[in-house]
């Protein structure tokens, strides 16, 4: 494994490559304030290595080792995240790229094929909602607070390492299947390796979700895309409706559904050979 920092404008962005060069180009995009160690284990990437691609991972800003903002507010916009996309592309020096997006990132994967579609093979979105709309995207999210991913907000942490490493571990343990939950071990290294990285900041999540207000797609938004879409979706999804993977599957023009059983909003490691196998029969 190899790292680097790709660069757009004043803005680092940090990256890491698994594989040998010269395979098929793939771009894994991270999750809503998440680092790519944390949404792309060491394991799931270096299996796709082994099918004989060329695999990248990175931080999305305000994440992980890249470049970190400040305040509550708007601090960027979605359009400076792609940009961030096309950095790594280009410190890669790949022209083009197969992208592969978790959440957030199937969302920014989207983005990328209506605003660069010169530079798109492929793109598969991992529990993700179509960018369709701002009330399209809320309807296919839940929203229920109790049980839910939202109880975090009603719980207190303290700012020791421990607290902090059992923060994110708590999200990790809500995004899973209540049938195939992720490993123990691993969900433990990730949160303590997330921390080791950077300090939870609990602004960058507003952050990240305000750079998505008042985004301009192009006419046709996302039923302009014609790059080949696999959409990639659990049956056990906590977060997202089960509407939502068809949903994007039938507005782009040339999508395909997939469902996995027992996966959540991420995937076990049991899982691994399964969506493996789905990616690299989609990607060129």
């Amino acid at each position: 494994m190899n790292s680097g920092i790709a660069r757009n404008g004043d803005v680092e962005i940090a990256y890491e490559d698994f594989g040998t060069p010269g395979g098929k180009p793939l771009l894994l995009i991270s999750g809503l304030d998440e680092q790519m160690v944390s949404s792309w284990p060491d394991g799931f990437c270096r299996a796709l290595a082994d099918a004989g691609l060329h695999v990248v991972r990175y931080d999305n800003r305000d994440s992980g080792l890249s470049t970190h903002f400040t305040g509550r507010k708007q601090a960027y916009a979605e359009a400076d995240m792609v940009e961030d996309m096309m950095a790594v592309l280009d410190a890669l020096g790949w022209d083009t790229a197969n992208l592969v997006g978790l959440s957030m990132g199937g969302g920014l994967a989207q983005y990328a094929a209506m605003w660069h579609p010169e530079r798109i093979r492929t793109l598969a979105a991992i529990s993700s909602i179509p960018q369709d709309g701002d009330l399209a995207r809320l309807m296919l999210r839940y929203m229920r607070l109790f049980p839910g991913p939202f109880k975090l907000a009603f719980r207190r942490y303290g700012q020791s390492p421990e607290e902090q490493q059992r923060m994110l571990r708590d999200v990790l343990h809500l995004t899973e299947a209540k049938s195939l939950p992720l490993e123990q071990d691993w969900v433990r290294e990730a949160a303590a390796e997330s921390f080791r990285r950077h300090r939870p900041d609990r602004h960058a999540r507003t952050r990240q979700i305000a750079a998505g207000r008042g985004v301009r797609r192009p006419p046709g938004g996302i039923s302009r895309i014609t790059a080949p879409v696999l959409v990639l979706s659990g049956d056990e999804d906590p977060l997202v409706k089960p509407t939502a993977g068809p949903k994007l599957a039938e507005i782009v023009a040339n999508g395909r559904f997939v469902s996995i059983p027992r996966m959540g909003h991420k995937f076990a490691a049991p899982l691994w050979p399964r969506l493996v196998a789905e990616i690299v029969r989609h990607v060129v």
